[in-house]
């Protein structure tokens, strides 16, 4: 049994990541709504899943773990949720390639590592060692995945794809289960919510940062739309009363950038969701 201490820290991680397991659930409704997965990926959910189901097993193995069977199990039901809808919606294409890797990670993947952690660990403390450690392994490689949101707020200078507030949450879970596991004296607890921390972090100080930046298409009052306007033909016509116009020509091929940029609003998402894990 966990000390009182180490409970109540559980029991607020428990609440918080809750709340980061229902952060994708605009996304759902907008797909539910539209009937269309407007093209985002199914990988972040699929990851978080099989997040889900190694801390239920670590937890199992160990004994005592209430509080992380108790909102990995939550976990586990949401993201099949969001699988089903996604699966439901998406095109033929990406529904195959959704179910070849959930029947590869989250049904094969798992049924490896549990072959492994009984035939390669006879002790029960050597197999809590083998299975905590491939959950370090795994837990840091999801706490490195929203990298590629950061390099999206550089390239753009823009934090659109970095709302504060998921950041914090997500920072707030990491130092909640950082806590947890000291109390504990777990170090497969701690480790990568120690990462989680320091990527929470660069996040924050990014948005602190760009968060009054604007774009020079917006500072020249050119789209009032979002879209990226990189390969835009940008000329100056002089009409009769020596009016200058802007006029913007988009190539063929770019029509699709406002609907890219959905894409990558949607995945950055998905992504950054999965760092809210145990």
């Amino acid at each position: 049994m966990a000390p009182p201490a180490a409970f109540i820290v559980g029991v607020v991680g428990n609440i918080v990541s809750f709340m980061c397991f229902l952060a994708p659930l605009p996304t759902f409704y907008r797909v539910c709504k539209k009937k269309t997965t407007e093209g985002f990926q199914s990988i972040p959910y699929v990851a978080a899943l099989f997040s889900a189901m190694l801390w239920i097993f670590y937890a199992y193995i160990k004994t005592g773990e209430f509080l992380i069977i108790t909102i990995n199990s939550v976990g586990c039901v949401i993201e099949i949720t969001y699988l089903v809808i996604y699966v439901t919606y998406c095109p033929k294409k990406a529904r195959v390639f959704t179910l070849r890797m959930i029947l590869l990670l989250n049904f094969g993947g798992m049924c490896i590592i549990i072959l492994l952690t009984h035939l390669l660990s006879k002790e029960r403390a050597a197999r809590i060692k083998l299975l905590g450690w491939i959950c370090v392994v795994f837990s840091i490689s999801v706490f490195v995945a929203p990298l590629s949101i950061i390099r999206v707020v550089i390239r753009t200078k823009s934090v659109e794809f970095m709302p504060f507030s998921l950041s914090l949450l997500l920072t707030i879970s990491a130092m909640t289960w950082l806590a947890y596991g000291v109390l504990l004296k777990d170090i497969f607890i701690s480790l990568p919510n120690l990462v989680g921390i320091a990527f929470g972090t660069i996040q924050m100080v990014l948005y602190a940062v760009y968060r009054n930046h604007k774009p020079a298409a917006q500072d020249q009052k050119l789209p009032e739309n979002k879209w990226d306007i990189e390969n835009a033909v940008i000329t100056t016509v002089t009409t009769v009363d020596e009016k200058q116009l802007v006029v913007i020509s988009q190539p063929a091929g770019d029509i699709e950038v406002g609907e890219k940029n959905q894409k990558e609003h949607n995945n950055t998402e998905g992504e950054r969701e999965i760092s809210s894990k145990v």
